[in-house]
């Protein structure tokens, strides 16, 4: 029997999205989960296989299947192809986050389940707030993400030079502070997309994914370098 709250929820998702949209999101977030699958056993052959290891040729890779998923348009009979593709994406990108997860093993392993679950919880808490907020309040963010990504990228060179731990530290918070923001920018693009007839769920669903292993790589970062701190005092 659901609860009123429930009942509230559910109609209030009514009001805000239609029943196409409903499927559509549906869809993309079936894409992002098992995505996320196909990431984790990506890490997993890193770290306890030596079949294969995440480095320069998984970037390489995971490049080439974003290329060949966006260049193989949907037409209605591709649809294994291209999830092939999506999911070939998402293992390299967890074969590549392999070498990060080892240095954070070696500082705690605990450290890992944390950042994959507080990973879930700002994911889904940031969708929602996309969903049941004003639907194109951050559609006009796009320009000032990006710009916002590209002085985190310089910063990040400059710092290869610099070595500045409050640089650093920086980069990190609010590189953390602009995935978020991502997500909902993200997610309101979609919905928008969708509306205006664009149903190919299985490319949408490649950024939220890539938002969402941004979120993931960051927490561990931060976590991290807490831990280590805590470890040396």
């Amino acid at each position: 029997m659901s609860t009123p709250s429930m009942d509230s929820f559910f109609r209030t998702l009514n009001l805000k999205m239609e029943p196409q949209l409903q499927s559509h999101m549906k869809n993309v977030y079936s894409c992002v989960a098992l995505s996320t699958l196909s990431a984790a056993f990506g890490a997993f052959i890193h770290i306890f296989t030596g079949i294969l290891s995440g480095g320069f040729l998984s970037a390489i890779g995971s490049f080439g299947c974003m290329m060949a998923l966006m260049s193989t348009r949907d037409d209605g009979k591709n649809t294994t192809t291209r999830l092939g593709l999506l999911l070939g994406f998402a293992f390299l990108s967890g074969l590549g986050l392999g070498p990060l997860l080892e240095a954070v093993i070696s500082v705690d392993p605990a450290i890992i389940p944390t950042a994959f679950f507080a990973t879930c919880l700002i994911f889904t808490c940031f969708s929602l707030a996309s969903v049941f907020g004003d639907q194109r309040r951050f559609i006009y963010l796009g320009g000032t993400l990006m710009s916002l990504l590209s002085v985190l990228m310089i910063g990040g060179i400059l710092n290869i030079f610099m070595g500045s731990y409050i640089l650093f530290k920086a980069q990190i918070y609010i590189g953390l502070l602009v995935m978020c923001a991502f997500i909902v920018y993200d997610t309101q693009v979609i919905m928008e997309k969708r509306r205006m007839g664009e149903k190919d769920y299985i490319w949408h669903s490649i950024c939220l994914f890539i938002d969402l292993i941004q979120v993931f790589r960051y927490l561990l970062v931060i976590l991290t370098d807490k831990e280590s701190n805590k470890k040396k005092k």
